[in-house]
This record gives C-alpha cells, structure tokens and sequence, in this order.
C-alpha cells in the first residue's frame, strides 16, 4: 500500500473477494542520519504516504504494517541508477524497483511468511496461461493508465504469486469514484510521476552531487566541438533541452543528443533523422511464454508512456532479440526498456543495447 488510491482500492477489492488481507507500505528511504522513512522524498514512500496507507488500512478493518527495504532499495535501485548514468546509460528506476524490490525482496518475504500473493494497485491484467505455464500479462483495460509496460520485465514465475485487482477498471475517474464510496480518504490524492527519490526533481543536479564534474565537450557529427558539459551523466539519447551550445546549426534546425562516451567524456549532437534507426535491438530478454519466431508482427513500446509502434521480429533467443519497425525511429537510449508485445497481451522485454 503506497498510500494512493490505486493501492487502497487494490486492498478493498482483495477483502471483498474474501481474501485474508494485510496491508504493507515499503519504507524505501532514510534521512541522513539513517533515521525512518523521511518526508523529503516524492513519489510513494514519504512518511505522509505511509500515513495515507495506514489510514485506508483502517477503513478496511485491515492489519498495517511498514516493512523497511531502504537498504536493499539504495543498493538495488539507487546505486543501479548512479552507475547507469556514469556508464552513459538511461535507467527506468520504477522498472528496477518492481524487478529488485515489489516482486522479488517483499515477494520473497510475503511467500516466507505464509502468504499466497501480494497484491498491488498496478494498472495491468493477469489472466490465467496454459497449464505448467505462468500467467498470461496484458495492458490494462484503460489503455491511458496501462504499467504493463513497467511489469513486463518481472519474470512470469514470479508473477503466478501476483493480483492485479485494478487492471480491469475502465478508467481513473471510476477508480476514485469508487474509493470516494468506499470511504477512503486518498480518493482524490494525485497521483505520484517523480523519481521518489530525488527530493526537488532535478536530476541532473542530484546525480552531479553524487558524480562530481567531469567536464568534456559537445561535439556535432563532423566532430567540430560546439560546447562544452560539466559530466555526461547530464545527457540522455534523443535529449534536445539543456545542451547549451555555443551556436546554433548552421541550418538552424535543432539538433539533440546521438551518442554519450563517458570513456572520453564526449556528447556528440546532430539533427533528428540522425537518431533514426532501422532495427533495435536489445539484450537479457525475460520472455512470457516461447520467443517470438523470425519474421512475426508484433508490437514494440520503448518508454512507459510511449505509444506503441507496428514491428517485425528479426531474431529472438535467451540472449538477444532484435525487432525491425515498420518504420525508422528514434534511437533507444542504452539501458531503457523495450517491450514486445501481441496486441494486449506482452510477449517480453529486454533492455535496449
């Protein structure tokens, strides 16, 4: 229970359906004096939203306990993150934490207890799979609020230990509609876009904090230097604000990050159709069922909030798989999670090479 209404309502329906509930919120970060759960973050794990989730708890008549993964959460999703970007990476650090925290260290210590599944307030479908398979997982019924995106990376196994009591609901408005009816005070609370834990949102500054300045230069295709950076790890593939060149294209078109050598500390620019790219390709697959076959239409979604693009799969294994859209597009930046899916349903995700 994060402390939003997805959460709680997720709780009211799984007590409705008559399952013995327990409610948990996940203490994800500490003050610097490695005290509780600090008010400073943003996102889910604020002190205000462990006691927005202890509150609907006790709407529903429901046992609340806050279980402390801050160390496991700094060490799997915080540092992960800091090393990506050094490394000229983009992490998805909520695709990171469902991976590392939600669905595999609370999913270990649910099951360890006694408990059968945990239960979230994620906008996606589980359907039951083939016999001696694991459940089929497919975008939400709300296409606008679909995380199947951020899920398709948790390895089916696991999610035969997994309820999605909201993933059906036709749209948000109907959702804290019924939290309203229900009596839940965080009927109408926001929901949370930050990184959680990066308190002013500037996370090009918080990761300078930790990184330090490495300067190096901006470089256009032809390798002219046209400005100069504090540290790569400023920079995302595809990024057009904040490059601060010393002039502008001699055409005058915008032109936005290609490549990132943290090695040389160099960022090279140019315009947009020099970020398209015929093939992606992408490695560490976690397949939901068999890898697609050679030539099979499928569709590819390549941010969380991305729309989804037409593609014909070109190899698919354990180790790789490579998809060819219908049409060039943008380069993924290296680290960023590309999903394949058949209509609704998710076929599996790699992350980008």
């Amino acid at each position: 229970m994060s402390g939003g209404v997805d959460s709680a309502v997720a709780a009211a329906r799984a007590v409705e359906a008559g399952h013995e509930v327990v409610g948990v919120h996940l203490a994800l970060s500490r003050g610097a004096g490695g005290g509780p759960p600090t008010a400073r973050a943003r996102g889910c794990c604020t002190v205000e939203d462990a006691h927005d989730a202890r509150r609907a708890a006790d709407a529903l008549g429901i046992p609340f306990y806050v279980w402390d993964f801050s160390e496991q959460f700094a060490a799997d999703v915080v540092d992960d993150f800091v090393a990506s970007y050094a490394a000229g990476r983009t992490p998805n650090p909520c695709v990171r934490c469902n991976e590392r925290i939600k669905f595999t260290a609370l999913l270990d210590r649910a099951l360890a207890l006694g408990f059968d599944a945990v239960a979230t307030g994620h906008w996606a479908r589980l359907e039951p799979g083939a016999e001696g398979s694991g459940p089929v997982l497919r975008r939400a019924a709300d296409r606008a609020k679909d995380q199947s995106y951020v899920l398709a990376s948790v390895a089916p196994a696991r999610l035969r230990h997994v309820l999605l009591p909201v993933g059906d609901t036709t749209d948000k408005a109907a959702l804290r509609e019924e939290a309203t009816a229900r009596g839940l005070a965080v009927a109408a609370k926001p929901d949370s876009h930050d990184i959680c834990f990066v308190p002013d949102g500037d996370t090009a500054g918080w990761l300078s904090r930790r990184l330090g300045d490495a300067p190096g230069d901006v470089v256009d295709t032809a390798g002219e230097v046209v400005g100069a950076h504090t540290g790569t790890h400023r920079f995302t593939l595809g990024q057009r604000r904040g490059l601060d060149l010393r002039r502008p294209a001699a055409d005058g078109r915008p032109r936005y990050v290609l490549s990132i050598e943290p090695a040389t500390r160099t960022v090279t620019v140019g315009p947009a159709e020099d970020m398209l790219v015929a093939t992606l390709t992408a490695t560490g697959p976690v397949w939901h069922g068999a890898p697609p076959a050679r030539g099979r239409a499928v569709s590819v979604q390549v941010r969380a909030h991305g729309a989804p693009v037409a593609a014909t799969c070109e190899a698919a294994d354990d180790d790789l798989v490579v998809l060819r859209p219908d049409a060039p597009v943008p380069a993924v930046a290296p680290g960023q999670l590309v999903v394949a899916y058949d209509g609704d349903r998710v076929l599996g995700a790699a992350r980008a090479a």
